[in-house]
């Protein structure tokens, strides 16, 4: 160690606004860098930072700024692309030869496929045999299912799934049995998008309540004294004269007898009331016993209605609410672009007890996107599931939520009334819904008449810093008709900087009724973190866990074993390893299933690169917010795993999904300014 004198005497020569940044970290105490947020590693493995090329860029661009300006040459900018020229080129695209046709590709036959010449895509084998990349290392990840791979001749694996003759195996008469569910069916999207599908319920709830539909009417259903019917229960001023919950079963009874449109979930009987009476004490008989049922009374057409095997299940009376209970359970928060399926599946071999979908935009779901729908997708393993959804007025979210309702399996459907994002926001959607509590209570109040699903709300304590307004609402939501309202600790105008407001959380779990659960959110990291929130006010029913998944996943399993768990960095890679096969599975194991792959898994690596592993810190437990220095690890892959450089997330990808494509570059969506480019790494 250094003679600590001179060290006193160059801090004295220097301003004392310039000593804080310009004082190594390794001459401050653990305290003292806790206190300025900056992880407190040990000195033997810290290390100087890492010389970027960016930084080298900058000094050039400075000295560029003394040299003449009519030497600057302006850069050239590229005429932004019309959508007719650029559906121009996808249709070029498509016809390369890298672009094989699925069914050709997945048969091996060039007749297989049946628009012939017509196809989009491109039927010559021989080239795309020529041309196809070589195969990545490892199995083809479709193996242990029955049947062979569905991608066939364009899997990256393709040297794996030969047949015995040293064929390709091919897909005929093969059964294969999807893991995953809420798949978005072709019949439903054409309704969509030809704005013919059928809205009973919510419109019922909705002119039950009063509230005017936004836009376009819905169409009548056929009754022709619907109008008649229901003017009877409600006056000129949209207001109930009768039992709420009476005159809603009515109106949704009469609705679901003329609707013949949508049938595309559940197997019914010819009336409701069949199937509705299969109860005995209270208990409802099993699916097998309501089959047979229905078949002693309509033994002719329920042979047609029988659907999915994931999507038998008896729909809820309207007066019974379905009751789940999120007390002391792991909750992973909906995560937008990470936490998707494979990234789910990962979190749920760790431990998590409760999972939910990215936040889906409720009027791309009503337009049939498909890319929207998508994020709606549960796999089997998913045992407590559900949806987030975002919108920004009663209609459009009570129409959502019985679209939801009827098409996918899940166990809540939560409500995103926090989001901070810009874009949400000026659409009034997110935490602008924070600012009028009236078109809070209406949204709530029409999706809760229109499905007997669990309704859950997410939100911020409120929109302006030092203005929460949670409390003195919460009291109220229960009434409106939701289970389970989550408080994440920040305001809108926070974002995510400064720590979150636990105490207010804990404020509003208190003041909450008792028939409704409260979730605390923000900054868990620990399993003492967890413990604390849960000691320090009973009443919060559990913590819901977001970043502190993305960074390190295992933190489930540290709050159910209660210990900070040291991982190895080939521990690290074997979790980095099944979200490759998790991913692979999901987007597909051709070359696009494999970049999208490798897409999201550098997305999830801009989070990963923030753990410290726990053997290297002098102070534990690490918090959320603090600020890794550049350290080296207990070996070179974990030297690696920390670094906050593009270049080197690539390199991980690599080593799991080969070789990067030519001119590949990176820069993670969350916070692309903050990290150099992979070319500058």
């Amino acid at each position: 160690m250094e003679d600590p004198s001179p060290r006193d005497d160059t801090s004295n020569d220097v301003v004392p606004t310039e000593a804080p940044p310009t004082l190594p970290h390794c001459q401050l105490t653990a305290a003292e860098l806790v206190a300025k947020s900056i992880a407190p590693v040990k000195r033997e493995f810290l290390r100087p930072p890492p010389v970027r090329n960016c930084d080298k860029s900058a000094d050039d661009n400075s000295d560029d700024k003394e040299a003449p300006q009519a030497a600057a040459t302006p850069p050239i900018l590229k005429d932004k692309k019309s959508k007719r020229q650029m559906k121009r080129d996808r249709r070029q695209e498509q016809k390369s030869v890298l672009h094989i046709c699925p069914t050709v590709a997945k048969s091996g036959n060039v007749s297989s496929c049946v628009y012939g010449e017509n196809c989009r895509f491109s039927h010559d084998l021989e080239a795309f045999k020529s041309q196809k990349p070589a195969d990545l290392e490892g199995v083809c990840p479709f193996l242990s299912n029955t049947g062979p791979c569905p991608y066939g001749l364009a899997c990256r694996f393709g040297g794996t799934h030969k047949a015995d003759n040293g064929e390709v195996a091919t897909s005929a008469n093969v059964d294969k049995k999807n893991s995953e569910m809420n798949v978005l069916t072709k019949d439903v999207q054409r309704l969509l998008w030809k704005n013919r599908m059928k809205f009973p319920k919510a419109d019922a709830a909705l002119k039950l309540l009063g509230l005017q539909v936004q836009g376009k009417k819905a169409k009548p259903s056929g009754n022709d004294n619907d109008d008649e019917t229901n003017g009877s229960n409600v006056n000129g001023n949209g207001c109930c004269r009768e039992d709420s919950a009476e005159v809603l079963e009515d109106i949704v009874d009469k609705a679901d007898v003329t609707d013949e449109v949508r049938r595309s979930k559940k197997t019914k009987c010819s009336t409701d009331e069949a199937c509705d009476a299969l109860t005995d004490g209270g208990v409802i008989i099993h699916e097998k016993d309501v089959g047979e049922s229905c078949k002693q009374s309509e033994p002719e057409s329920v042979v047609e209605n029988i659907v999915e095997d994931n999507d038998k299940c008896l729909k809820l009376h309207p007066r019974e609410k379905k009751i789940i209970d999120f007390r002391d359970k792991l909750y992973l928060a909906p995560l937008t672009t990470v936490g998707n399926l494979p990234f789910r599946r990962v979190c749920k071999g760790l431990g998590v007890d409760i999972t939910c979908g990215e936040m889906a935009m409720c009027t791309s779901l009503l337009q049939g996107q498909a890319s929207e729908w998508a994020l709606l997708r549960r796999h089997s393993s998913e045992d407590f599931f559900g949806v987030q959804i975002c919108g920004a007025f009663p209609d459009t979210v009570a129409r959502t939520v019985e679209l939801i309702d009827d098409n996918c399996t899940l166990d809540f459907i939560d409500i995103n009334m926090g989001c901070p994002i810009d874009i949400v926001v000026n659409k009034g959607a997110g935490s602008a819904l924070l600012t009028k509590p009236m078109r809070m209570k209406s949204v709530v109040e029409a999706s809760s008449k229109a499905v007997s699903t669990a309704l859950t709300l997410k939100v911020r304590t409120g929109y302006f810093e030092g203005k929460n307004r949670i409390d003195s609402l919460i009291a109220d939501m229960g009434n409106w008709g939701t289970t389970a309202v989550t408080v994440h600790g920040r305001t809108r105008q926070q974002r995510y900087y400064k720590l979150a407001d636990w105490e207010y959380i804990y404020q509003c779990a208190r003041a909450a009724p008792s028939n409704m659960q409260v979730l605390g959110n923000g900054d868990v990291f620990s399993y003492l973190d967890w413990n604390a929130h849960k000691s320090d006010c009973p009443e919060l029913s559990t913590c819901m866990i977001a970043r502190g998944a993305l960074v390190k996943p295992w933190i489930f399993t540290e709050i159910k074993e209660q210990r900070h768990w040291d991982i190895t960095s080939g521990e690290r890679l074997n979790i980095l390893k099944d979200y490759v096969r998790f991913g692979l599975e999901h987007w597909g194991s051709d070359s696009k299933g494999v970049e999208t792959t490798r897409h999201f898994l550098l997305e999830w690596l801009s989070y990963t690169c923030r753990y410290i592993p726990v053997g290297l810190l002098d102070v534990i437990p690490p918090k959320i917010n603090w600020r890794a220095p550049s350290y080296f690890g207990r070996d070179d892959l974990e030297t690696l795993m920390g670094s906050d450089s593009a270049a080197d997330w690539i390199r991980l990808t690599e080593m799991l999904l080969g070789k990067v494509p030519p001119g590949f570059t990176f820069a993670p969506k969350h916070k692309s300014n903050a990290y150099d480019k992979a070319e500058n790494g």
